[in-house]
């Protein structure tokens, strides 16, 4: 006999969302360190004292950090996940039977209240102290990385440089993200990064930027900016800019300057690619700030017809002079001055020769210096920081270092593997700046909750 399971409408129900919850949940680890105390206080001034009451904004955090930690990229679909699962309701304080919150709340939040005070930023520093209290932040040594993400726009919708005039815009006719490009045309992170302009803009979104570094097809995008501490590979902060290298360079003194103010924090030493080795870059890392680089120099002093290079010529900073493969010295002067004082010791570009006669007699003249009597070396006013930024790239501790990079690239690809953020959902600099801090709490919660798991048992699961 086919037996068929009857349903019954039972007129009252025991039933605890706490003990639905799985012991080892992630979010139960994430719910541990999600500090909210104090957000009604902080977010009190923006709300109005009259009128209905408003949604909580804790629960519309609580519900951004469960999209952000699951990878759930629409709000839409946000909202409907945290009114079936279980697991969401309980993180988000929500009862059975208490309303999920429209997904259009989120927008008016966001570009509101939210914006307005920084919550992002300041939930945030909140998960970075707790990061720090916890052991997992040495302190010694940080990595520096950024990484393109595609922004929300349609290359099809985009002029020509030229035929979009930023100045013929009405800001009070224009949509938000272009009101938010036109205010970010001074900050160095954006408009002032450089001033070479974009082959193409977007309509939609013209702070993105046209850029064609991943060597394939060009596209729009912004660039994701990670300060990692080295030893766990906690993000120490984040930022969003134009993706072109001055801003990301820019964007490093930024990220350091502020965990200095912030934490109390100034690491070592740094470590990053290629990318951050200029020499202004250098001089603002080691000399300014007193860090040790890690950092491969940019040097365009390489030559590639044959002929010797500057790094076949041997320094000799005690007798301020340069040494050629054959023994001979090139100099910027060959005077001798009785006074002591006469001799420059100010940091200044100078150029460095040797002599005629060393030069005609030199069997290496067809290699060294083919089409000029002499050989000469121009050395740059920072070139001592650069020579001392070559010193810690060739040490053994490189190695180390150069690894341990490794793991700010990680990050990268955890954010768009498993969190889903390969293209943004927001536009405009500030839009994007949400994205990316949001998505930067949700790792380090991730890494708080894996690396400190729940040592006692919770409530047994009914």
């Amino acid at each position: 006999m086919l037996g068929r399971q009857k349903v019954h409408a039972r007129l009252f129900y025991e039933f605890e969302l706490e003990t639905h919850i799985p012991a080892d949940h992630l979010l139960r680890g994430i719910d541990r360190f999600l500090d909210l105390d104090g957000l009604h206080d902080d977010m009190r001034g923006f709300y109005s004292h009259t009128g209905r009451p408003s949604i909580d904004p804790e629960l519309m955090i609580r519900m951004l950090v469960v999209g952000y930690v699951m990878g759930l990229r629409s709000e839409r679909r946000l909202c409907q996940e945290v009114h079936l699962n279980l697991a969401y309701r309980w993180f988000c304080r929500l009862g059975l039977e208490d309303k999920v919150p429209d997904h259009s709340t989120f927008s008016k939040l966001r570009h509101g209240k939210f914006r307005d005070s920084d919550i992002f930023r300041h939930i945030f520093e909140r998960v970075v102290a707790q990061c720090i209290s916890r052991g997992l932040v040495g302190g010694t040594g940080f990595a520096v990385d950024a990484s393109l993400i595609s922004a929300d726009v349609q290359t099809q919708s985009s002029s020509r440089q030229g035929k979009w005039d930023a100045g013929s815009i009405d800001p009070s006719e224009a949509p938000r993200a272009v009101r938010e490009y036109l205010d970010t045309l001074d900050e160095e992170a954006f408009g002032a990064a450089t001033p070479v302009k974009p082959k193409f803009t977007a309509h939609a979104d013209p702070a993105s930027q046209w850029t064609a570094a991943r060597k394939g097809p060009a596209f729009f995008a912004y660039s994701d900016n990670y300060l990692i501490d080295t030893d766990h590979g906690i993000i120490m902060d984040v930022e969003a800019t134009r993706s072109v290298r001055q801003a990301e360079v820019g964007s490093t003194l930024t990220m350091l300057d502020r965990t200095a103010e912030c934490f109390s924090l100034r690491p070592d030493w740094l470590v990053a690619d290629t990318a951050y080795g200029s020499e202004e870059s250098l001089v603002q890392i080691a000399l300014k700030r007193q860090i040790l680089p890690f950092i491969p120099v940019i040097d365009k002093g390489e030559r590639t017809d044959g002929t010797l290079s500057r790094s076949d010529f041997t320094w000799d900073d005690e007798n301020d002079r340069y040494i050629c493969p054959e023994g001979k010295d090139l100099r910027h002067t060959r005077r001798n001055y009785s006074d002591p004082g006469r001799i420059s010791t100010e940091m200044k570009p100078r150029k460095y020769r040797a002599t005629k006669a060393d030069c005609q007699a030199c069997p290496l003249k067809e290699k060294c210096c083919p089409n000029s009597d002499t050989r000469s070396l121009q050395r740059g006013k920072y070139e001592m920081v650069r020579d001392f930024a070559r010193s810690c790239t060739a040490s053994a501790f490189n190695e180390i270092a150069q690894k341990r990079r490794k793991k700010v690239e990680m990050l990268f690809a955890h954010l768009k593997r498993i969190l889903g953020l390969n293209r943004l959902r927001l536009r405009g600099p500030l839009g994007v700046k949400d994205e990316f801090t949001l998505a930067a709490t949700a790792q380090n919660l991730r890494k708080l909750a894996k690396i400190c798991p729940i040592t006692a048992p919770s409530a047994p699961v009914g």
